[in-house]
Order: structure tokens, then sequence, then C-alpha cells
């Protein structure tokens, strides 16, 4: 296991890797539009380590949803009780903003009003204020670093593949694999069951376990 570099600015970390040569992959979600209890399921019997990052307008279906997550069965069905569910089944709970914006197109009291109400609510509704932050799109900068921290952020979460659906790993690499330590991006969107089923078999199939973020992050820290 090696240490993430500590910025010299004193402001959480950010991080799209965990540093490690254990053949060991990280499985996050964002967003919450898609509450599909199947889901959680296999996350609860086959006790498969999950941070979910959550916005609160997905979670209680409010506004237009995310055009990918159209047509679910289980679009916001389960609002906040889904998220303790998917809690109590062994996930992480995450910060992801109240409403998805570009966070660079705000200011500082913009940004931290994102951060820190949604940190708000995810305590209030699960008893554990969120430790990581996944900026909307990827996109961040040093206001959004210096308000994370204001809302108590350990670290910004990046990724280095995402999960289209069917449960075809998307690289960001050139030679198309797996790597130790990648961090996989889902949505909560449309068979999600389905998808995370092919994606767990296909990860276990290339010889790689699914590492408990949180406890690779704590070990890391130290």
């Amino acid at each position: 296991m090696g240490r993430f570099p500590r910025p010299g600015d004193g402001l959480p970390p950010v991080i799209s890797s965990i540093p490690t040569k254990r053949k060991v992959v990280f499985l996050t979600i964002d967003d919450g539009w898609e509450q599909d209890p199947g889901f959680v399921a296999q996350v609860r019997d086959q006790r498969i380590p999950v941070a979910a990052f959550v916005t609160r307008d997905a979670v209680e279906a409010r506004g237009t949803a995310d055009p990918t997550a159209q047509g679910g069965r289980f679009l916001g069905a389960g609002k906040w009780r889904y998220v303790r569910d998917l809690r109590d089944a062994g996930a992480t709970i995450e910060n992801h903003t109240l409403t998805h914006p570009n966070l660079p197109a705000l200011g500082y009291a913009g940004q931290k009003t994102e951060i820190c109400g949604t940190s708000k609510l995810i305590r209030r509704h699960t008893g554990t204020a969120p430790t990581l932050f996944r900026p909307p799109f990827g996109n961040h900068n040093t206001l959004t670093r210096r308000a994370a921290k204001a809302c108590g952020i350990d670290a910004l979460l990046l990724w280095t593949a995402t999960v289209q659906p069917g449960g075809k790993i998307a690289y960001q690499v050139p030679d198309k694999k797996l790597r130790p330590g990648d961090i996989l991006l889902l949505h909560f969107r449309p068979n999600l069951a389905r998808d995370f089923r092919i994606l767990v078999a296909k990860i276990k199939r290339r010889g790689f376990e699914l590492g408990n973020l949180d406890a690779y992050l704590k070990a890391a820290a130290r």
C-alpha cells in the first residue's frame, strides 16, 4: 500500500486511483436516480464494497431527471429510505452535491452551499457525515477544494474508468485494461442490477478483487 502525496496547500487531495500493487479495484456509483432494490440485494448478499456518491435532486427525484436515467422502473422510488437501505447493506454514502452543477462556474459561497448542504442532508438521513466528495463531471478548482475542506471533506474522488450500459467498462488508458487501484464509476441507471452483476463477474474473471475504498483510503492516509 502506497501513500497519497499530501498537497502543500493543506486542502483535500484529488484522488483518481488508489496506490496499491494488489490486483484490486474499487466500485463507486453516482447520483441516485434509479433506485433498484436488486442492486441493494447484491451489495448486501455478496458483501460487495461500494461507495455511493449521492445527489439530493436525484435521490429525491426533483426537477428534470438525468436523461440517461429516464425510463427507469425505480426512478426515485425509495428516496432517502433507499440510501439508508444501501448503507445498511454495507455501502458508504458520500457527497455529490445538491443539484449536480458545474462547480467551477460558481463562486466559493455557491460551491460551499452545494457541498455543505449535501453533507448535512446525508448526516440527517443516515446518521453519518460523508468524508469523500465527487465533483459533478469531475470538474473542480481550488475554490472547490476550499469549500470541501470547510464542509468536513477529506478528499475529492475522481475515477479511472466508467461503466456503461450492459456492464461495459470504458477505459481512460490506451491499453484498455484494468490496473491495480483503479476506481470504477457507475451511475444509478435503468437495468442497474443486471449491469452490476455482469460487471462484478467480469472483474473477477480478470483476476481482480473488489476493494473496500474507505479502508484503503484510511490505510494510505496513515
